[in-house]
């Protein structure tokens, strides 16, 4: 068992959850005895004095903070804050007025997967203005929170080639955070790529351990933070991000394996991450298996592998739907077209026309995918009038079935128009449009 075993939900990629959805992920995140709740947040808390990046995002508020606490702690769960202080600092350096403290304000950072960033994503550490806005962001959203923690991010901070202007920057941060009396955490991913930088970490750091494939190396990385000394976390993935509807082999892996190295290195806690990315399209009901299973590794260990999940999904979910979910969840698996970080039906449904979908995936084998989605549509749309889980299978059963049908006008559309509806069951207008301009349409 860990000692910390929390959820971290994506706020800041277009969909923020409603009040009553949070209170819901919060009730099911202590039936399955998570401790720790945090809301990844780049944008999307209301700060006073920046209401140009965040007025149309539906922010959360003070106030929202205060009543999500207060609930926190009734269900034994602890609302820690994060805000990302470095890296993913598009949604402010996009704005005229924050633009110049980017490190490369017309953006061009080239990423470790070949793509390049249209836009700015990292502050320049060498513009005294770039720690100034960390001090007024953390010194606004720290006060809101009682716990004794804080998530300041500092990841993929694709324009910054030198580890020492990295570190420093970190450092400053880091004492900005102490300053108000918190205890940091950051993602390690950067530090891990130069590990003679881990043992100049102070050792009241938590350094955050993420991978989300199945074949992440969590093993060798966490045996790096135990050997420095650094507390850490593993953080594994709900794999529901940028598939449609999950993936369900990677992601019974993926947990395992970060349970595993977590458990033989003396990990302090287990950190399920939840990212919203290219949109956030996956409704709650897709991350559901993962925040079920996720709570059992952290909790029972290897033993989990062999829980009932269906069974806990239909109890979660109060109707007999589990083994629509888990089936959608497999779809990725056909035609050998495996990817990381994403399902190729995603691909086929997120790219122009033009895209050139993975030879396994022939028109028999997206037909087979497609007849399987449209019956468990079906089927799972015989609830859909009473229970707002098989709406969001359904959901995710035409968000399958267009990827088959890429060029169907007719479907796209009906899709577009399902978008809103199942986004306002759970999410905050705010971002529904620009979750809604990243789907096809003609």
């Amino acid at each position: 068992m860990f000692e910390t075993r929390g959820y971290m939900l994506d706020v800041s990629r277009d969909r923020i959850p409603t009040m009553r959805t949070l209170r819901l992920i919060v009730d099911i995140l202590a039936r399955y005895r998570y401790n720790q709740l945090q809301l990844y947040t780049e944008h999307t808390f209301a700060y006073e004095g920046h209401e140009s990046v965040w007025e149309e995002a539906d922010p959360v508020t003070p106030a929202d903070i205060a009543k999500l606490q207060a609930y926190c702690e009734f269900q034994g769960v602890e609302l820690v804050p994060n805000q990302n202080t470095f890296g993913h600092m598009e949604r402010w350096l996009v704005n005229p007025k924050y633009n110049k403290l980017a490190k490369f304000p017309k953006g061009g950072a080239m990423t470790p997967w070949g793509t390049i960033k249209k836009f700015p994503t990292t502050l320049d550490p060498k513009n005294p203005g770039s720690i100034a806005l960390v001090e007024d962001l953390l010194g606004q959203l720290l006060p809101n929170f009682n716990s004794k923690l804080v998530n300041i991010g500092c990841d993929e901070t694709f324009e910054i080639s030198d580890p020492e202007e990295y570190f420093g920057f970190l450092m400053k941060v880091v004492d900005v955070a102490k300053r108000h009396g918190k205890r940091p955490m950051f993602w390690g991913d950067i530090i891990l790529k130069h590990p003679e930088y881990i043992e100049r970490l102070p050792k009241d750091l938590i350094a955050l351990d993420w991978g989300y494939e199945a074949n992440h190396p969590f093993d060798g990385e966490a045996a790096r933070f135990a050997k420095a000394g650094i507390d850490f976390y593993v953080c594994p993935g709900t794999s529901s991000w940028r598939s449609l509807a999950g993936r369900m082999e990677n992601m019974r892996e993926n947990l395992a394996a970060a349970e595993h190295a977590g458990r033989v290195h003396g990990a302090k806690g287990f950190l399920l991450t939840d990212w919203g990315d290219e949109g956030h399209w996956q409704p709650l009901a897709a991350s559901l298996p993962a925040i079920i299973l996720g709570g059992n590794f952290a909790m029972s260990g290897p033993k989990s592998a062999n829980m009932d999940l269906e069974r806990e999904l239909n109890s979660v979910m109060d109707a007999p739907l589990g083994g629509y979910l888990m089936k959608l969840g497999t779809l990725y698996l056909r035609g050998g077209a495996l990817k990381a970080n994403c399902s190729e039906l995603f691909n086929i449904l997120a790219n122009p026309h033009g895209y050139s979908r993975h030879p396994g995936l022939t028109d028999a084998i997206l037909d087979e995918i497609s007849g399987i989605a449209s019956g468990v549509r079906i089927a799972a749309g015989r609830w859909a009038d009473r229970n707002d889980w098989a709406k969001e299978i359904v959901y995710m059963a035409n968000l399958i079935d267009c990827a088959c049908h890429r060029r169907d006008e007719g479907r796209l559309r009906a899709l577009r128009d399902e978008h809103g509806r199942i986004w306002r069951l759970r999410s905050r207008e705010g971002g529904r449009v620009d979750s809604l301009m990243k789907l096809p349409r003609f």
